[in-house]
Parts: C-alpha cells; sequence; structure tokens
C-alpha cells in the first residue's frame, strides 16, 4: 500500500475537522434559567452518544489508515465510517428538531439554521460513503487517486461553516449546556489526530 498511504493519512487528519463540528455542542459559564436547562438537557442526552458514534467512526478510519492495509479493507472502514458518520449527524439534527427552539432571543432561527446545516453535513457524509464505495480497490494507482478525491472532499467538509451550530450555542445556550454533564461527556470524545 506504499502509494497510498500518505493519501490515507491525509483522509484521516481531514476526517478530524468533521469530529470537530458535533464536539462544537457544548459552551461554558453558568446560568439559573431552568426552560433553557432543560432544554439543553434533552439536546445533550440525545448527542452524547452521537458524539461517540463519530469518535468511533474516526477511531476506525484512523486504524485502518495507520497500518499497511489492503485497498479493500481501507473502502470496507471508510464506507461504514461514513455511512456511521451520516447516521450519527442526522440523529443530531433531529435531536435539535424535536428538542424545539432554545428559549432565547432568535431561538426559532437558531434552531432551525442548526437543523438544516446538520442534515447538509449528514448529506455530504453519505455522498462521501457513495464515492469511497466507487473506488477502483484493483488498480493501485486508482484507488490513491480515489482516496485523494475523497480526502479533498472532507477537507472541504471540515472546512465549510459550522457557523449555525456556534451561533446556536452562544450565549445563554452555550452557557445552559456545558453545564449538563452529557455535553461535557461529548466532548470528550476521541477525535483523529491533525497531521
Amino acid at each position: 500500500m506504499e502509494g497510498t498511504d500518505p493519501v490515507n493519512k491525509k483522509l484521516a487528519a481531514a476526517l478530524s475537522g468533521g469530529a470537530v463540528l458535533v464536539l462544537a455542542l457544548s459552551g461554558c459559564a453558568d446560568d439559573k434559567n431552568e426552560k433553557l436547562d432543560a432544554w439543553a438537557k434533552t439536546v445533550c442526552d440525545s448527542v452524547q452518544p452521537q458524539a461517540k458514534k463519530i469518535g468511533a467512526a474516526n477511531a476506525a478510519i484512523q486504524k485502518e489508515t495507520s497500518d499497511n492495509s489492503k485497498p479493500e479493507d481501507v473502502q470496507a472502514t471508510d464506507s461504514k465510517a461514513f455511512q456511521d458518520m451520516s447516521d450519527a449527524y442526522a440523529a443530531i439534527a433531529s435531536s435539535v428538531d424535536k428538542a424545539g427552539a432554545p428559549p432565547v432571543d432568535k431561538g426559532e432561527k437558531k434552531q432551525q439554521d442548526a437543523v438544516k446545516e446538520l442534515k447538509s453535513i449528514s448529506s455530504s457524509y453519505a455522498d462521501l460513503r457513495k464515492q469511497v464505495d466507487k473506488i477502483d480497490t484493483k488498480d493501485q494507482s486508482k484507488f490513491a487517486d480515489g482516496l485523494k478525491d475523497v480526502a479533498t472532499q472532507l477537507d472541504k467538509l471540515g472546512r465549510s461553516g459550522n457557523n449555525a451550530l456556534k451561533n446556536l450555542e452562544q450565549g445563554d445556550v452555550g452557557k445552559a449546556m456545558q453545564k449538563q454533564e452529557s455535553c461535557k461527556s461529548a466532548g470528550a470524545a476521541p477525535s483523529a489526530p491533525a497531521s
């Protein structure tokens, strides 16, 4: 796998940017708004298992790219990981949607923007899975080129704005989320080291 190993590492590094998006769902400080705390608890409790799923998918890709794996194994691992990430982001979108708007100024817009963004991220990971599934594993150079394309798409996904999520978690919402044990645990989920 000599020709694809650097690409695999680039793929793993690009992936770590995507993991940051879900871990963005945590804030800081302290507040006494009970409705907001209840909203934050609902969201954080449902985000935690999804953050773990995303962390596990990142770890699987990292492991598969760190040893000289066969192209078929890399493809299968990446495909499953991207599907898991797609499912996790869709589940987070659903959780934020079901939680309703946080009881803050412009809460409904912030919530709707975050749901839309999470669904878009989910769709992007589903597209990456399809892209990985189509890569020719029989031809070493085609496989390396295919992985390079996937890494480029991943990099774009990692750089694409998670502004709606950041906007959702600003101010009192972020403060309420930081108080939740499940959001603190979600923030501790493993992510691939950038290299």
